[in-house]
């Protein structure tokens, strides 16, 4: 059939590091030639939107901030809505702290009168951050994780993501996080149904992780592209219970769904 939309994954679908996927940017301007819209929906909570015009500018691919959807975007958008005024104690990137500020919101360095946690990729994370939370969470306060990702793609090699800090400081707090955006979560689908307003049928989701591109994909009632160009490889695949509507290389063989 025809596709309206499509939904790309940003590392390990068209981008590793700096880098272009190989074949990936063929696969993207074959859709822009098809008349299919992207949007590129990253669950890295680290950058907005306007810092992957230039990362993914660079790579070869043609692209604006509103074409692009982050995990820090998702977590502004829901903490506006649901914690306007709180004052948020945060495990996180310098990144995602300046998106914070830039929505008016409020964070703070004392467990003891925070209203809710936020817990993200944090690289400086250590012992002393996980008594910090244990303690915060200790108060009964709402605890709100970016992302599910425990393992990204990077330059060189995998490395922990947001994922791996949210589960260390639920298994030391004894308790699961009351939400956890990015994709594949309902704030997340609720983003894409905004920017790519087309029937779920007319709709791709692309991308390399099943816990997450393909989960989104098969809630939001799209159809699945898994690639094998990022962290899951056919065994996962295999061991897995999502089972993706396509799987591909990578991005680059894309024509065989629109052809």
């Amino acid at each position: 059939m025809d596709f309206s939309g499509a939904v790309l994954d940003v590392d390990g679908t068209v981008v590793r590091g700096d880098d272009p996927i190989p074949g990936a940017p063929s696969g993207y301007r074959r859709l822009r030639e098809a008349g299919v819209e992207t949007l590129f929906v990253s669950n890295n909570p680290t950058k907005t939107p306007p810092a992957y015009v230039d990362r993914l500018g660079t790579a070869g691919y043609d692209v604006t901030a509103a074409d692009v959807i982050t995990a820090g975007s998702v977590t502004t958008a829901y903490l506006r809505e649901h914690h306007p005024d709180d004052d948020l104690f945060c495990l996180g990137a310098p990144g995602l702290f300046e998106q914070f500020t830039d929505a008016g919101l409020s964070t703070t360095d004392d467990v003891d009168t925070a209203d809710a946690f936020v817990a993200s990729i944090d690289r400086s994370f250590d012992y002393d951050d996980l008594c910090s939370a244990l303690w915060a969470l200790d108060r009964g306060i709402p605890f709100i994780g970016t992302d599910p990702d425990v393992v990204i793609p990077a330059a060189e090699r995998d490395v922990p993501g947001s994922g791996a800090v949210i589960r260390a400081v639920a298994a030391v707090a004894e308790r699961d996080p009351d939400v956890v955006l990015g994709k594949p979560s309902d704030p997340a689908i609720g983003m894409v149904r905004e920017r790519l307003p087309y029937p779920p049928d007319e709709c791709l989701v692309v991308g390399d992780r099943l816990d997450t591109d393909i989960a989104l994909g098969a809630r939001a009632g799209m159809t699945t592209v898994l690639v094998l160009s990022g962290v899951t490889d056919e065994s996962d695949l295999a061991e897995s219970d999502l089972d993706p509507d396509h799987v591909i290389d990578h991005l680059g063989e894309i024509d065989r769904l629109l052809d």
